[in-house]
Protein backbone atom coordinates (compact mmCIF):
# COMPACT_ATOMS: atom_id res chain seq x y z
CA UNK A 1 0.00 0.00 0.00
CA UNK A 2 1.40 3.77 -0.30
CA UNK A 3 2.73 5.95 2.17
CA UNK A 4 2.62 9.12 1.27
CA UNK A 5 -0.62 11.16 -0.61
CA UNK A 6 1.39 11.05 -3.95
CA UNK A 7 1.72 7.41 -4.21
CA UNK A 8 -1.38 7.31 -2.64
CA UNK A 9 -2.93 9.22 -5.61
CA UNK A 10 -0.75 7.34 -8.29
CA UNK A 11 -2.52 4.12 -7.00
CA UNK A 12 -5.67 5.12 -7.02
CA UNK A 13 -5.21 5.98 -10.49
CA UNK A 14 -3.90 2.82 -11.72
CA UNK A 15 -6.92 1.02 -10.16
CA UNK A 16 -9.23 3.40 -11.83
CA UNK A 17 -7.17 2.25 -15.34
CA UNK A 18 -7.83 -1.03 -14.33
CA UNK A 19 -11.27 -0.75 -13.76
CA UNK A 20 -11.23 -1.86 -9.85
CA UNK A 21 -12.63 1.18 -8.86
CA UNK A 22 -16.53 1.64 -9.53
CA UNK A 23 -18.37 4.89 -10.78
CA UNK A 24 -18.55 7.15 -7.58
CA UNK A 25 -15.85 5.43 -5.12
CA UNK A 26 -12.77 6.48 -4.22
CA UNK A 27 -9.41 4.56 -2.74
CA UNK A 28 -9.26 4.43 1.20
CA UNK A 29 -6.05 2.68 2.76
CA UNK A 30 -7.65 2.72 6.15
CA UNK A 31 -10.71 0.52 6.91
CA UNK A 32 -14.22 2.78 8.01
CA UNK A 33 -15.87 1.60 10.73
CA UNK A 34 -19.53 2.02 9.63
CA UNK A 35 -22.52 0.11 11.38
CA UNK A 36 -25.99 1.12 12.80
CA UNK A 37 -25.94 0.70 16.88
CA UNK A 38 -23.72 -0.48 19.20
CA UNK A 39 -20.72 -3.46 19.04
CA UNK A 40 -22.87 -5.97 20.35
CA UNK A 41 -20.99 -8.67 23.17
CA UNK A 42 -19.60 -12.25 22.01
CA UNK A 43 -19.81 -15.65 24.46
CA UNK A 44 -18.65 -18.72 22.97
CA UNK A 45 -20.18 -20.82 25.16
CA UNK A 46 -23.64 -19.48 24.12
CA UNK A 47 -23.21 -17.90 20.28
CA UNK A 48 -24.50 -20.24 18.00
CA UNK A 49 -25.79 -20.34 14.10
CA UNK A 50 -28.56 -21.16 12.86
CA UNK A 51 -29.86 -22.46 9.26
CA UNK A 52 -33.34 -22.53 8.11
CA UNK A 53 -35.81 -21.83 5.93
CA UNK A 54 -35.60 -23.93 2.14
CA UNK A 55 -33.23 -26.37 3.04
CA UNK A 56 -33.55 -29.50 3.87
CA UNK A 57 -32.85 -29.76 7.33
CA UNK A 58 -32.37 -27.19 10.07
CA UNK A 59 -29.01 -26.43 11.36
CA UNK A 60 -27.67 -24.87 14.91
CA UNK A 61 -23.73 -24.83 15.18
CA UNK A 62 -22.21 -23.51 18.70
CA UNK A 63 -19.24 -21.69 17.97
CA UNK A 64 -16.66 -24.51 18.66
CA UNK A 65 -18.52 -26.59 15.81
CA UNK A 66 -18.59 -23.36 13.47
CA UNK A 67 -14.76 -23.12 14.18
CA UNK A 68 -14.20 -26.28 13.38
CA UNK A 69 -15.08 -25.99 9.66
CA UNK A 70 -12.79 -25.93 6.80
CA UNK A 71 -12.02 -22.41 5.69
CA UNK A 72 -11.58 -20.47 2.47
CA UNK A 73 -9.26 -17.60 1.92
CA UNK A 74 -10.65 -14.83 -0.10
CA UNK A 75 -8.87 -12.22 -1.82
CA UNK A 76 -11.91 -9.17 -2.85
CA UNK A 77 -11.50 -5.50 -3.57
CA UNK A 78 -14.99 -4.11 -0.85
CA UNK A 79 -16.96 -1.05 -2.40
CA UNK A 80 -19.29 1.00 0.13
CA UNK A 81 -21.98 2.35 -0.44
CA UNK A 82 -20.59 5.52 1.24
CA UNK A 83 -17.87 5.62 -1.55
CA UNK A 84 -15.16 4.24 -0.30
CA UNK A 85 -13.20 1.10 -1.96
CA UNK A 86 -10.50 -0.64 -0.21
CA UNK A 87 -8.53 -3.11 -2.77
CA UNK A 88 -6.78 -6.47 -1.93
CA UNK A 89 -8.52 -7.24 1.58
CA UNK A 90 -7.89 -10.93 2.58
CA UNK A 91 -10.68 -12.71 4.39
CA UNK A 92 -10.48 -16.31 5.92
CA UNK A 93 -13.84 -18.29 6.66
CA UNK A 94 -16.86 -20.48 5.57
CA UNK A 95 -18.36 -20.82 2.09
CA UNK A 96 -22.10 -21.92 1.72
CA UNK A 97 -20.75 -24.34 -0.91
CA UNK A 98 -18.12 -26.00 2.14
CA UNK A 99 -21.71 -26.16 4.28
CA UNK A 100 -23.29 -28.36 1.32
CA UNK A 101 -20.46 -30.42 0.65
CA UNK A 102 -19.72 -31.51 4.46
CA UNK A 103 -23.78 -32.46 4.61
CA UNK A 104 -24.35 -29.64 6.97
CA UNK A 105 -26.91 -27.58 4.56
CA UNK A 106 -28.46 -29.02 1.39
CA UNK A 107 -30.94 -25.94 0.05
CA UNK A 108 -34.00 -26.99 -1.52
CA UNK A 109 -35.15 -26.71 -5.26
CA UNK A 110 -37.38 -24.47 -4.46
CA UNK A 111 -34.51 -21.99 -2.50
CA UNK A 112 -33.57 -18.64 -4.51
CA UNK A 113 -33.03 -15.88 -1.53
CA UNK A 114 -30.87 -15.98 1.49
CA UNK A 115 -31.38 -13.59 4.36
CA UNK A 116 -28.72 -13.38 6.51
CA UNK A 117 -29.80 -12.67 10.61
CA UNK A 118 -27.43 -10.73 12.76
CA UNK A 119 -27.53 -9.27 16.08
CA UNK A 120 -29.58 -6.59 17.41
CA UNK A 121 -32.02 -8.16 14.48
CA UNK A 122 -30.27 -7.00 11.69
CA UNK A 123 -30.76 -8.78 8.22
CA UNK A 124 -29.40 -8.56 4.57
CA UNK A 125 -30.83 -10.06 1.54
CA UNK A 126 -28.98 -11.60 -1.52
CA UNK A 127 -29.98 -14.25 -4.19
CA UNK A 128 -28.61 -17.87 -3.29
CA UNK A 129 -26.52 -17.91 -6.71
CA UNK A 130 -24.55 -14.66 -5.30
CA UNK A 131 -23.72 -16.20 -2.03
CA UNK A 132 -23.05 -19.08 -3.92
CA UNK A 133 -20.38 -17.77 -5.91
CA UNK A 134 -16.72 -17.52 -5.36
CA UNK A 135 -17.06 -13.81 -4.32
CA UNK A 136 -19.31 -13.82 -0.99
CA UNK A 137 -18.20 -15.71 2.37
CA UNK A 138 -18.63 -16.00 6.01
CA UNK A 139 -15.81 -14.78 7.21
CA UNK A 140 -14.53 -15.48 10.49
CA UNK A 141 -10.27 -13.46 9.67
CA UNK A 142 -9.32 -10.44 8.50
CA UNK A 143 -5.54 -10.31 7.35
CA UNK A 144 -4.62 -13.58 9.11
CA UNK A 145 -6.46 -11.96 12.43
CA UNK A 146 -9.85 -12.39 13.64
CA UNK A 147 -12.06 -10.26 12.58
CA UNK A 148 -12.10 -6.80 15.08
CA UNK A 149 -15.41 -6.34 16.89
CA UNK A 150 -16.08 -3.25 15.32
CA UNK A 151 -16.00 -5.12 12.01
CA UNK A 152 -18.34 -8.19 12.82
CA UNK A 153 -16.55 -10.64 15.18
CA UNK A 154 -17.07 -13.75 15.58
CA UNK A 155 -18.42 -13.66 12.12
CA UNK A 156 -19.65 -11.37 9.49
CA UNK A 157 -20.80 -12.08 5.55
CA UNK A 158 -18.35 -10.81 2.73
CA UNK A 159 -19.03 -10.20 -0.29
CA UNK A 160 -16.63 -8.12 -3.52
CA UNK A 161 -14.79 -8.18 -6.62
CA UNK A 162 -11.99 -10.77 -7.39
CA UNK A 163 -9.70 -8.50 -9.57
CA UNK A 164 -9.97 -10.16 -13.09
CA UNK A 165 -13.75 -12.08 -12.43
CA UNK A 166 -15.76 -9.98 -14.49
CA UNK A 167 -18.04 -12.69 -14.44
CA UNK A 168 -19.06 -12.28 -11.19
CA UNK A 169 -21.76 -10.29 -9.71
CA UNK A 170 -20.40 -7.38 -6.97
CA UNK A 171 -22.75 -5.97 -4.43
CA UNK A 172 -21.96 -2.75 -2.20
CA UNK A 173 -20.50 -4.17 1.28
CA UNK A 174 -23.41 -3.81 3.31
CA UNK A 175 -25.41 -6.82 1.54
CA UNK A 176 -22.73 -8.84 3.67
CA UNK A 177 -24.38 -8.54 7.93
CA UNK A 178 -21.77 -7.91 10.64
CA UNK A 179 -22.09 -10.29 13.71
CA UNK A 180 -24.22 -12.84 11.87
CA UNK A 181 -25.67 -15.36 13.32
CA UNK A 182 -28.14 -17.45 10.85
CA UNK A 183 -29.39 -17.66 7.32
CA UNK A 184 -32.90 -18.54 6.08
CA UNK A 185 -32.79 -20.10 2.67
CA UNK A 186 -36.84 -18.21 1.02
CA UNK A 187 -38.34 -19.00 -2.11
CA UNK A 188 -39.32 -15.71 -2.48
CA UNK A 189 -36.88 -12.64 -1.95
CA UNK A 190 -37.18 -10.52 1.56
CA UNK A 191 -36.22 -6.97 1.76
CA UNK A 192 -33.40 -6.61 4.68
CA UNK A 193 -32.72 -3.96 7.03
CA UNK A 194 -31.04 -1.09 4.51
CA UNK A 195 -33.71 -1.83 1.74
CA UNK A 196 -36.32 -1.28 4.12
CA UNK A 197 -35.38 1.78 5.02
CA UNK A 198 -34.84 2.85 1.18
CA UNK A 199 -31.51 1.09 -0.10
CA UNK A 200 -31.55 -0.43 -3.67
CA UNK A 201 -32.16 -3.87 -3.37
CA UNK A 202 -29.79 -5.06 -5.68
CA UNK A 203 -27.16 -2.86 -4.91
CA UNK A 204 -24.42 -3.22 -7.75
CA UNK A 205 -21.42 -1.33 -7.83
CA UNK A 206 -20.93 -0.70 -11.35
CA UNK A 207 -24.02 0.20 -12.00
CA UNK A 208 -24.62 2.35 -8.78
CA UNK A 209 -27.52 1.18 -7.14
CA UNK A 210 -27.57 2.82 -4.12
CA UNK A 211 -30.86 3.67 -3.59
CA UNK A 212 -34.48 2.44 -5.15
Amino acid sequence: MPDNLRQRKEFEVRLRNEGRIPPGQSLTIQFPVLHYGAVPEFDPSTWDFHVQGEVEKSLVLSWNEFSQLPRTSLLIDIHCITGWSKPDTLWEGVSIRTLMEQGLVQPKPSARYVLQYAEYGFTANLPLEIMLAENFLLATHFNGQPITPDHGYPLRGVIGAIVGRNDLKVPYFWKGAKWLRGLEFLKDDRPGFWEQAGYHNDGDVWKEQRLR
